[in-house]
């Protein structure tokens, strides 16, 4: 057992540290503030290959895996730039493309992703059946050589700096019923193209300070061609919504420890040197210390689990990895939000000015304990799956 990363591992963490720390957190919150994008960031990101470390090299990536593009979350993350589209493009939509899509379809998007040309989001999450895809309401049929895709998808990302949206349907199986209306229904995922006609969108105001915007999506009478059908066959569909969810949950991990790692740094460096009471610098007392040094444990055990989650999922140990990953989700999300308010805290009130660049990341990390699990689910998920209780919902 190590916890050493490799030399080439290493050499990605300071590369990617060196590029966030040369942009920022002054210029994520001035992107987010203004309605613009961090669009100078990414295309750069991209430009040095760090979008696509997780891409085999034959579609342009560096044929590395989720522990790779953990690092690269985290460490934007921790230079004050966590950038959610690295969840969603190449954690998701890639991983899903590179594991279940054809080769016609990786040949012609898994390029674009790895050098941060091409954007693809994701849309499951629906108005009433939440993320719940037994009871979504979003369906697909077929129509000559295509399909029709009809349905509502709500808190999608950045969909309004993508080319395509990978959206989650479901679709009629003839099993032979004489009833229409007790066919089966099973998942499947189409890369629609967000100029699409039919497809429109509403933005949702929200209280997170984000250069990435939410969309309610709507799609009335969406027509997309036979290859839209994401891998060789509707069979494809279930195994490939699965595939983007391992990946999902650890780079949203990996965001959320690279944010608590940042408080840290900033309040640390401020109690460090306040003085206010004599020569003693305010960080000297445990009042002001022991609340960041726990925070700084709980961060620390995170990044201890999403290193664990990433091993196992790129070792291709899937179910340890699910266990795992929902396990770092869970431990990120609650460290990065009491790293973020602790930092507020023992800044006093430049805690919750801009200037100081904590408490723009209070609608964020509260928002990780809610997204893209919640963490009532996370626990659902470790009571039955691991301490073996019966299903209560």
């Amino acid at each position: 057992m190590t916890f050493d990363l490799t030399p080439e591992q290493d050499q990605l963490r300071d590369a990617v540290r060196a590029l966030g720390r040369r942009y920022g957190h002054s210029y994520f919150v001035a992107k987010a503030k203004s309605g613009e994008h961090t669009t100078e960031l990414w295309a750069e990101a991209g430009q040095l290959g760090y979008l696509g470390v997780n891409i085999p090299t034959e579609y342009g990536g560096g044929g590395g895996g989720i522990t790779e593009l953990a690092i690269v979350c985290e460490e934007l993350a921790a230079a004050g730039c966590p950038l959610l589209l690295l969840v969603v493009s190449p954690a998701i939509a890639a991983t899903v493309l590179s594991r279940h899509g054809t080769e016609e379809q990786r040949k012609r998007h898994l390029p674009g992703l790895a050098d941060g040309s091409q954007k693809i989001v994701f849309a499951i999450t629906e108005p009433e059946a939440g993320s719940n895809f037994h009871r979504l309401g979003t369906v697909a049929r077929r129509d000559g050589d295509g399909w029709v895709l009809n349905g509502r998808k709500c808190y999608i990302s950045g969909v309004d700096e993508a080319g395509h949206v990978l959206v989650v349907a479901r679709v009629a199986v003839d099993d032979g019923s004489a009833d229409a209306s007790a066919q089966k229904l099973k998942p499947a995922l189409f890369l629609v193209p967000t100029d699409a006609a039919g497809l429109t969108r509403s933005k949702l105001d929200m209280e997170i300070v984000s250069p990435e915007n939410q969309f309610l999506l709507y799609l009335d009478d969406v027509r997309v061609p036979a290859d839209a059908l994401l891998g060789e066959s509707l069979d494809a569909g279930l195994p490939a919504l699965f595939a983007g969810l391992n990946p999902e949950r650890i780079t949203v991990a990996a965001m959320g420890a690279g944010t608590g790692r940042y408080a840290i740094e900033r309040a640390s460096d401020y109690t460090a040197t306040r003085k206010v009471w004599g020569g003693r610098s305010i960080g000297s007392h445990q009042g002001v210390s022991h609340p960041l040094a726990h925070a700084a444990v709980q961060v620390e055990l995170a990044r201890l689990m999403i290193q664990k989650a990433a091993t196992l999922y790129d070792a291709g140990r899937d179910l340890e990895a699910g266990v795992s990953g929902n396990m770092a989700k869970y431990a990120a999300g609650e460290a990065a939000a009491l790293a973020v308010d602790t930092a507020v805290q023992v800044l006093g009130g430049a805690g919750m000015t801009t200037e100081y660049g904590v408490a723009t990341l209070l609608g964020a990390v509260r928002a990780g304990r809610i997204a893209p699990v919640s963490r009532e689910m996370i626990l659902n998920f470790v009571a039955q799956h691991v301490l073996g209780q019966d299903k209560s919902y």
